[in-house]
């Protein structure tokens, strides 16, 4: 079988562990994102799903960026 995604091998197949517990596919503005939960109780982005090349090129989708979601 072969899967045609974006997504990483690690969310299609998770591990046993739990070490995925704190990541989330959200939609944010309109934009996909992979996210993950910060101590503060904010996300801070990992990965951005989307196929559209200008929410690459818009700095408040880029990894690392931290987004208040609820």
């Amino acid at each position: 079988m072969i899967l045609y995604t974006t997504m990483p091998q690690e969310l299609i197949f998770p591990p046993e562990d739990g070490v995925y517990d704190n990541v989330k596919i959200i939609d944010y503005n309109g934009v996909s994102l992979i996210v993950q939960r910060t101590e503060m109780n904010t996300y801070q982005i990992v990965r951005n799903l989307s196929t559209d090349p200008s929410h690459y090129l818009n700095q408040e989708f880029s990894p690392g960026q931290t987004i208040n979601f609820i």
